[in-house]
């Protein structure tokens, strides 16, 4: 597929149907998410895939997925045959930063103005919904909705402590759904979100 294409045809989908997901689809989806960048090539970024219907379950439970069918929504993140947990780890970036090659003129770690991490798993997440796009399939993006379930995400899956699961992304062949309200936004004129030379 085209790469215009692809990115054009990534959209957020929140229902799907029970066809299954072949491994190999799965591994080559997971080996292009892992190739973003990342700062100083940390490679903090990592991911959980789950297939196991009572462990989506549960994803789907922690992740409020109970309030999306009240309010209208297929089970969009239980429903389908994949889930991916994107993770990043703060901690890498720090250990990472203090090796010899990164360190400033004074000898210490470089100061982190931005999360860079944040930034780079959301790259890996970016790379994974295309990839997704590319084999024809469909995702969604689904977040726990306080920190107390981002813990058990992280205790359900055995996370380590200093790796944080920014969200849930459910894979599987995409089925009509019901539109979010937010698609009945338009998207912004070029003029608003491209700045030529300054602002």
């Amino acid at each position: 597929m085209d790469f215009s294409e692809v990115m054009r045809k990534r959209r957020m989908v929140r229902r799907f149907t029970s066809e299954p997901v072949e491994p190999d689809v799965i591994a080559r989806i997971m080996d292009l998410a892992r190739r973003a960048p990342s700062a100083g090539y940390t490679q903090g970024q990592s991911f959980v895939v789950v297939t196991d219907p009572a462990t989506r379950r549960e994803i789907a439970r922690i992740c409020g997925e109970d309030e999306y069918v009240t309010d209208g929504f297929d089970p969009f993140i239980s429903q389908p045959p994949v889930i991916v947990v994107p993770c990043v780890s703060e901690n890498a970036y720090h250990l990472r930063y203090q090796q010899p090659d990164k360190l400033d003129e004074q000898g210490n770690e470089t100061e982190w103005p931005v999360p860079y991490w944040f930034m780079d798993v959301g790259c890996s997440v970016m790379g994974l919904l295309l990839a997704v796009v590319n084999e024809g399939l469909a995702a969604g993006f689904a977040g726990a909705p306080t920190t107390e379930r981002v813990g058990e995400l992280r205790r359900l899956l055995g996370i380590p402590e200093d790796v944080t699961p920014v969200g849930v992304v459910p894979i599987g062949h995409g089925a009509p759904d019901k539109p979010s309200p937010s698609l009945k936004r338009r998207r912004k004129p070029d003029g608003d979100v491209i700045h030529h030379e300054r602002w």
